[in-house]
């Protein structure tokens, strides 16, 4: 007999009496995230974490709060990929009360104090942005990477990068001082794992031979002989980092990742006190099948550098992962957004490290001129050349040869500075 009333319903008024009614049971309202408050003990005002001497300080009495606790590092807890570890793994939101800026230009979300206004989007200067509260239903991070370097030093290093190349304007380093830089902890996903493949291919090997031509005349030749040749290769993968956003140019963010997880520490929002974050909007699954890929490729060069030498045809790999985990972190970066001749640059620094990566203006004038002083002695030796040839005829094919060297010297030099400069404004 089915259970009456069924699992899950309860008694509810009757407007007929004597029939009992019965409706589903109301859904308890889901418990939200604890969050943080951060107010000065002494004077009630808030206080803001100090990336100089780390732990929170209050700018209006100078109260002092150290750190919260103690670097862990490579000890960092790690997951499996099973649903009883994501379970594990499953606290949500930030532990604090935060606001959401949301850009309306660039679409990037960054979350900021609740008592922060700002109107102004970090990663492409647009004033177009709608703030609103937090959500605090994404995987909390469970460490992250405290800020190292301060504002002060991030301008000093920006400002020995912009002027670090002769293609850029003169006036270019006196940007860095008037720059706002922005601290922003954007996510990150470690990846670890052991990669096992057997591999097979064909590998060259030059070999020198003589033959006969028509007339009998012995000559030798270099030709490749191909033998198969196969191996087995293991990679360990430590703290491969991944990317969580999609809103930062992975070009950049790639000059970026010297961060050292030996600093990882366990998240408490006390280190994101004062200042902004970002929330992942790359799920686990997208950032594994990332790293994956990128693990792959790596393990491939490690197979085909057991070659006996480098000329390979017909090469095949096959890969097994083992010993798969993750952590879903924080790391420091300061970002601005500058305008040079009404164009809008950025540059990033990595706030560990202090690596500095980002676009710069390129003084076009100065490049072109570099690249036709290179150009033109071949130029001009090539058409002194022509003339040697006809009145002195022995010293016109010397001249020519010069010329030819120098102009593809030259041709060289403008490919490769061309392309320099291109990248120089390429994210």
């Amino acid at each position: 007999m089915t259970e009456f009333p069924p699992a899950g319903f309860v008694p509810t008024p009757s407007a007929i009496p004597g029939i009992e009614v019965y409706m589903p049971a109301p859904v308890e309202a889901t418990a939200q995230p604890e969050v943080a408050e951060f107010k000065c003990p002494q004077c009630q005002a808030t206080t803001a974490y100090s990336v100089s001497d780390g732990g929170l300080r209050c700018s209006h009495c100078g109260y002092y709060e150290p750190p919260p606790k103690s670097i862990v590092g490579k000890g960092a807890e790690e997951f499996e990929f099973t649903v009883a570890t994501m379970e594990v793994a499953a606290a949500r939101g930030w532990g604090e009360a935060r606001k959401e800026i949301a850009c309306q230009n660039c679409s990037a979300r960054t979350t900021l104090p609740a008592g922060e206004l700002t109107h102004t989007c970090p990663f492409c200067g647009s004033n177009r942005v709608v703030q609103q509260d937090a959500p605090q239903d994404n995987l909390r991070p469970r460490f992250l990477i405290p800020f190292q370097i301060t504002d002060a030093v991030c301008t000093q290093y920006v400002r020995a990068w912009l002027g670090s190349s002769w293609m850029t304007p003169k006036s270019l380093r006196d940007l860095a001082s008037m720059a706002r830089f922005s601290a922003i902890y954007v996510p990150f996903w470690t990846l670890d794992a052991l990669t096992e493949a057997d591999w097979k291919a064909e590998v060259g090997h030059q070999k020198t031979e003589s033959y006969r031509d028509s007339k009998g005349n012995r000559h030798t030749r270099t030709v490749t002989v191909w033998r198969w040749e196969s191996g087995h290769a293991q990679r360990v993968f430590d703290d491969l980092l991944v990317s969580g956003t999609t809103r930062l140019s992975n070009v950049l963010l790639k000059r970026l990742k010297d961060y050292r997880t030996a600093q990882l520490t366990p998240y408490d929002p006390k280190y994101l006190a004062g200042l902004m974050a970002q929330a992942y909007d790359v799920p686990l699954q997208a950032a594994w099948a990332a790293g994956r890929e990128e693990m792959r490729a790596q393990t491939r060069e490690t197979c085909r550098g057991q070659a006996s030498t480098s000329q390979i045809r017909n090469f095949s790999m096959s890969l097994n992962f083992q010993d798969e985990s993750w952590r879903y972190i924080l790391a420091p970066l300061y970002v601005s957004t500058y305008k040079y001749e009404d164009a809008t640059y950025q540059v990033m620094v990595n706030g560990q490290t202090g690596t500095v990566a980002g676009q710069r203006p390129v003084d076009w004038p100065k490049v072109w001129l570099a690249i036709a002083a290179m150009v033109a002695p071949g130029v001009l030796l090539g058409l002194l050349g022509l003339l040697l040839l006809v009145g002195v005829p022995p010293a016109g094919p010397i001249v020519l040869i010069v010329a030819l060297v120098a102009l593809v010297a030259g041709g060289a030099f403008a490919v490769g500075t061309y392309g320099k400069a291109k990248e120089m404004g390429d994210v």
